[in-house]
């Protein structure tokens, strides 16, 4: 395993569409046990830490076995979260943000980008990950934010809204289909450097961060380039109690038997 990466699950209580959401169980456990199931299994991070303020999620963490780092109840985002990490543990040379709503989050995913970072070895370097809508209500939902890149790959925009928009040339059949099949949908999962999340404090507040809720946004406003991982994920990050619901319906339980132990 790298002795360079560490992978860090920002997880807060009072998420405001989904208070208590990391708690919220899934197949009878902790939705945030299945994202540190996930992460258990990536090959290439030399830790995995769940970055919390709130006793309840730490002892969930430590119950399924998970190490836990309490972090001020201040912090905005989950990288302000992981930039107090970063500060305690400056020997740590990369981190992935995996987020805590993401249980369908594809270790092999992960392994990708901690891959990047490391041949890249860029400090500026963000690295993120898109796949393709699953359905078109995604599309025009709020809830799940759609990215769209240039043609090296690199994001030019993340939003709320429907991107990008197809104007009407022969039939709106035809036009709607083709919009969501070919927009992209942000994925739940960063990497950066720690240097870069030691700095976050000094970058300027951007105006399409805050118009949009997105953090990202504010890299993109500051001149950082992130780079999107594609792939085909059929499992979406989870924001609201409906969506938990409709995720439970068809995410495969798994086995009853299988340990739930660190890098087993």
């Amino acid at each position: 395993m790298s002795s360079e990466s560490w992978i860090v699950i920002p997880a807060r209580y009072q998420a405001r569409r989904f208070p208590g959401k990391p708690l919220a169980l899934l197949h009878g456990r902790p939705m945030v046990a299945w994202v540190l199931k996930a992460c258990w299994a990536v090959r290439q991070a030399r830790e995995v830490v769940v970055a919390t303020d709130d006793q309840r999620i730490a002892e969930a963490v430590r119950g399924c076995g998970g190490r836990v780092e309490m972090t001020a109840g201040h912090h905005h985002s989950g990288s302000e979260r992981l930039a107090e990490i970063a500060c305690r543990y400056p020997e740590v040379k990369w981190f992935v943000n995996v987020q805590g709503d993401e249980p369908g989050i594809d270790p092999h995913l992960i392994d990708r980008v901690i891959t990047l970072l490391e041949e890249r070895d860029n400090p500026d370097l963000i690295v993120s990950a898109a796949t393709s809508l699953q359905n078109p209500d995604d599309y025009r939902s709020p809830h799940v934010v759609k990215v769209v890149v240039d043609l090296s790959g690199k994001a030019l925009y993340f939003s709320r809204a429907p991107i990008p928009f197809y104007q009407a040339e022969t039939s709106a059949v035809r036009t709607w289909h083709e919009s969501y099949l070919q927009a992209r949908q942000h994925l739940g999962i960063y990497g950066y450097s720690g240097s870069f999340l030691r700095n976050l404090s000094r970058q300027q507040p951007g105006v399409l961060a805050a118009a949009e809720n997105l953090e990202q946004l504010n890299w993109l406003e500051n001149g950082y380039s992130i780079e999107i991982l594609e792939c085909n994920s059929p499992w979406s990050g989870i924001d609201t109690p409906e969506e938990l619901e409709r995720f439970a319906a068809k995410w495969p339980e798994l086995p009853s038997n299988i340990k739930w132990t660190p890098h087993e």
